[in-house]
């Protein structure tokens, strides 16, 4: 308040932002007060200023985040509440008040046409300053700190029971060695279990982070503005109030704002409504846009009102909380896994302590020095309880040998890892489960434009009736007037100076329409859109869309006020709308029969060059037929779409992907089929099909591979399930023919992965296994539907996601089969030894720095593994009837636990006999055994199948490191932690001995290959 009322400043009227509903005479003494304080400061300088009548600023009861708010004086006029109860009340007398549309942006200093001006590089943060920015606030989930994943790690029971055995340790430790001495077991069980919890919090931790970032990239959404008078391409967080934003169909309304100019705009408002028909947006009666809402047909401009948390999609969304943790497929089943391995782990550690129990009560058993342990009423009670305290350490030590609680932290490091790599190969994962389901694809459905092709078009011919045209010369002024009315009118793009003052015209729009236009402005004789349009008053408008697949407009002629209708789009159906046609003369003939043949087959000679066929067709109507203003038109008034004239035929030219041939073939060696669902004729696909190798050159025309949409369409039930297995390409199709083709390939039993980029195409995205959703050219819509973002567009991508799917699972696969066997070996190692009445060799300390190794850089040497040539080369996987532990995994497990547990044992059992050591270096040698077997057998499960396990390793640089790193580790436990690890240290022999068991491992590991098993 004093800087406004600072004598050296203007007066400038206050913008209030009243937090519930106002009051009015609170307002009117406060704008009482406040002007009389002005007005005295003014009077005190002497300044007379003449203060412009400016209209009252209306008070919302609209919600607010600021009692008050002193806006810049560039934006003195309108305020961020007047702003909001415009938009969000419908409120047309307000709008009224401020002249209208027109009257709005000029209080926001914008150039409706022009956009705004960004000479300034103040401009935009001033606008942000005082309209705030285009971000929203979620209420966050629940906390998920560090602290919070550390709580969750504690509330693991085994870790509770192993803290409750370290407490018990250390009392008794401190009490019979005393406290130098006495705190080493204890004290190492806590720093060991600390040490999981640490590294399991922070993995998880770190994994909550990623997604929750690429949750937000996700929301990155590039918007087109219109500023400085050119189009640009900006994300939707730097869009300011203010801003000219061009909608087209698919497009997500991004901010609130009002209706400028387009034509047939529809947006589909149940996202914040409910209700699921379409609005229709016009300037006359509801000017009204709200972020979040869908774009669903036309197209237009708005001016922006109000952005981030003061539009009505902000304001909804602030009260809706995300949850980004959700558990894969995959996930699930290996908690089932994990579940059952550590129930029977824990009813075996049941057996084995009431076994010892048994034992020692029954005077079985003996201490140190030989003598019984259990004597009856003679035993100390400090004895017992430390009896008692061993045995439940022993059974605590075979429970955690059982359960596998590393796999869910393993598969959560191969998801992290696949995500981030996955990115880096232009593939967006915005539904984990779709990173495990690729894997299983079986079959492919893909678009042709911009997946298979570059979607780079360029006009290559040009039919004026039934001759080729190279040159505008040869047809008549009239003529050519009424190509360049149907072109620069019937089309949703533009073309704009590229610099100010530059002759270098830009176009945008779609690819196919950029390439008209600038084949018109370069062919036809410079066509000038601006010029065009100002000649002629648009009346109707029917966008294109990709199942009607054409576009029209009626406008009038300026000049002699005729109306004239055009229509462009797919050259068959644009053909059988047409009655005549024009020649290069410019005078029309009546198309018969013959003449109709004869268009056709100059449009399957372009299809087949691989042309996509366009045609354009026109027609005056008479002035005896009434033609409405589009504002008030009723409804069901549609454009004149018969007995039209076809002025031509353009074929556009779309070349294939570079790679995208091998990239087909590399899918179909891994058993998936490849199927193109396109929009243009048999002929075009068919020639697109070929040259991509979906259809091989010498397939048969008639083998039923390749159909068109609405043949496919009228089958029978029976008839689709019959033929569907068939069918290669789908040409003529409609985002239904997709949808049915999806369902029926479904009920087949495959799995289905589904391209889309249209609005129409959500459907299908959402009813695949995976939808894939091209990241370039996709609209909003598709995008949200999608579980993966093809990034660049490009099939190859598509194959890559393919490889990646099936390493994720692959990798889990290897790291299950080392985790088995470390706990078949060890559980077995340590009940025999248990119920043999000898100590067991793995206690708590020792079993959980195996753990935490196997658990960490165990698993991460396997989830860095990416895909190979071999994965490819295998079918697909089936995750709901294939098991998790295949066959050959049995075999490989069996074996390699079989090998450990013998070794084990006879070292176990030796005494002195064999190795002629004491007991504590003895008990060393099979801890570092038993580690260097698991850290050579993390080689061995790079390869589930192949012999040559070396293969490809040398390039993994991390893998190598990794490893490098866990023999170091293991040493610096043998040799300089003594005491805690209650390890000896070991001769060079004996480092050669424990090596050398460890090394046979591979031997082994290479000889079971050789044994064929089943598959499943």
């Amino acid at each position: 308040m004093s800087d406004i009322l600072h004598p050296n400043l203007k007066f400038k009227e206050p913008t209030l932002d009243v937090l519930g509903k106002p009051n009015k005479r609170w307002r009117l003494a406060f704008a009482t007060i406040y002007s009389a304080r002005a007005l005295y400061s003014l009077l005190n300088q002497n300044k007379k200023q003449e203060k412009s009548r400016k209209l009252p600023v209306p008070l919302s009861s609209t919600p607010s985040y600021v009692v008050l708010n002193v806006k810049p004086e560039a934006f003195s006029r309108i305020d961020q509440t007047t702003l909001t109860a415009i938009v969000k009340e419908k409120n047309l007398d307000l709008l009224l008040e401020f002249r209208g549309i027109e009257g709005v942006a000029d209080s926001l200093q914008t150039d409706i046409k022009n956009g705004i001006t960004t000479g300034s590089v103040h401009d935009v943060a001033l606008r942000q300053e005082a309209f705030g920015s285009n971000t929203i606030f979620q209420r966050p989930p629940a906390a998920k700190s560090l602290f919070h994943f550390v709580v969750e790690a504690f509330k693991d029971l085994t870790l509770l029971i192993l803290l409750l055995c370290a407490a018990l340790s250390l009392g008794f430790g401190i009490k019979e060695h005393g406290l130098n001495e006495g705190w080493y077991d204890g004290g190492s069980i806590f720093i060991a279990v600390f040490l999981v919890i640490s590294v399991s919090a922070v993995i998880n931790f770190k994994q909550n982070r990623q997604f929750e970032e690429l949750s937000k990239g996700s929301n990155n959404i590039m918007v087109k503005v219109i500023r400085d008078g050119h189009p640009r391409q900006i994300s939707i967080f730097e869009i300011v109030v203010g801003d000219v934003v061009c909608l087209i169909i698919g497009d997500q309304v991004p901010a609130d704002g009002l209706f400028l100019d387009g034509h047939s705009l529809k947006v589909d408002e149940s996202c914040l409504t409910g209700e699921s028909e379409h609005v229709e947006i016009n300037s006359r009666h509801n000017p009204f846009l709200f972020s979040g809402t869908k774009v669903v047909d036309g197209y237009a401009q708005m001016l922006v009102t109000s952005v981030g948390m003061n539009t009505t999609w902000g304001e909804l969304m602030s009260t809706i909380s995300r949850e980004i943790n959700v558990q894969t497929p995959l996930q699930a089943r290996l908690n089932k896994l994990t579940s059952s391995i550590g129930k029977a782990g824990l009813a075996v550690a049941f057996l084995v302590v009431v076994a010892l129990l048994v034992r020692y009560f029954t005077g079985n058993t003996e201490n140190e020095k030989g003598n019984q342990e259990f004597i009856g009423s003679s035993t100390k009670v400090d004895d017992m309880v430390n009896s008692m305290v061993r045995i439940i350490a022993t059974a605590v030590t075979i429970g955690l040998v059982a359960i596998p609680e590393g796999l869910s932290l393993a598969v959560a490091v191969i998801l992290s890892y696949s995500v981030n790599r996955m990115m880096a190969d232009q593939a967006m994962v915005r539904k984990l489960s779709a990173c495990e389901t690729m894997g299983s694809a079986t079959t492919i459905c893909t678009d042709k434009t911009g997946t298979l092709t570059l979607n780079q078009m360029t006009v290559t011919k040009f039919w004026l009736g039934k001759s080729h045209v190279d040159d505008s010369s040869s047809i008549s002024k009239n003529l050519l007037n009424l190509i360049r009315q149907g072109i620069a009118l019937n089309t949703s793009g533009s073309n704009y100076r590229a610099t100010s003052g530059s002759t270098l015209l830009e176009f945008s729009g779609s690819p196919t329409e950029k390439a008209i236009l600038s084949w018109a402005v370069q062919e036809l004789d410079n066509m000038k859109m601006e010029t065009l349009k100002k000649n002629c008053t648009i009346l109707h408008v029917e966008a294109f869309d990709s199942e009607k697949k054409r576009s029209g407009v009626s406008i009038r002629s300026k000049a002699d006020n005729t109306i004239h209708v055009h229509w462009k789009g797919a050259a068959e159906i644009i053909l059988a709308m047409c009655s005549s046609f024009y020649d290069a003369s410019g005078s029309t003939n009546d198309m018969d029969d013959d003449e109709r043949t004869r268009f056709e087959q100059i449009i399957e000679g372009m299809a087949a060059s691989s042309l996509r066929c366009l045609a354009l067709a026109h027609t005056q109507i008479p002035d005896d037929q009434e033609e409405h203003d589009i504002g008030v038109a009723p409804p069901q008034k549609l454009i004149k779409e018969d007995s039209l004239s076809l002025i031509g035929l353009v074929g556009i030219k779309d070349p294939c992907r570079p790679g995208v041939r091998k990239a087909v073939e590399d899918c179909q060696s891994a058993g998936v089929s490849v199927r193109m669902i396109t929009g243009d004729n048999v002929f075009t696909a068919r020639a697109i099909a070929t040259e991509c190798r979906i259809l091989r050159p010498d397939q048969d025309m008639n083998d039923e591979s390749v159909v068109e949409g609405e043949v496919f369409r009228n089958y029978t039930q029976d008839e689709r399930m019959e033929k569907v297995d068939k069918i290669l390409v789908m040409a003529r199709s409609s985002p239904f023919d997709k949808l049915l083709m999806v369902q029926r390939l479904k009920q087949k039993g495959h799995v289905v992965a589904v391209t889309g980029d249209g609005t129409n195409d959500a459907p299908s995205l959402k009813e695949a296994d995976i939808g894939l959703c091209m990241g370039i050219q996709s609209t909003e819509v598709a995008k949200e539907s999608s579980d993966i973002i093809i990034l660049d567009d490009g099939f190859a991508s598509i194959a890559t996601v393919l490889g990646w799917g099936r390493c994720v699972y692959d990798n889990i696969q290897k790291i299950i089969q080392l985790k088995l066997t470390v706990i078949i070996a060890a559980l077995v190692i340590n009940v025999v030894a248990a119920v043999s009445d000898h100590e067991i060799p793995f206690t708590v300390l020792k079993l959980l720095w195996v753990n935490l190794i196997m658990d960490t850089l165990g698993a991460l040497t396997l989830a860095i593994e990416q895909p190979t040539k071999d994965l490819m080369e295998k079918p697909p996987v089936s995750l709901s009837t294939q098991p998790l532990i295949t066959n050959i995994m049995w075999r490989n497990i069996s074996v390699q636990a079989l090998y450990q547990i013998v070794v084990i044992l006879i070292l176990q059992f030796s005494r002195d006999s064999i190795l002629g050591v004491n007991k504590k270096v003895k008990d060393t040698m099979i801890l570092n055994t038993s580690m260097l077997c698991q850290v050579f057998n993390q080689v061995n499960a790079r390869k589930l199948e192949k012999k040559n396990v070396f293969k490809g390793m040398h390039k993994n640089k991390l893998f190598l490191g990794i490893i490098g790193i866990t023999i170091i580790l293991e040493a610096v436990v043998v040799e300089s932690l003594r005491k805690f690890a209650d390890t000896e240290r070991l001769s060079l022999g004996q480092w050669s001995v424990c090596m050398g068991i460890a090394v046979f491992s591979l031997a082994i590991g290479w000889v079971v290959k050789c044994i064929h098993v089943p598959d499943i």
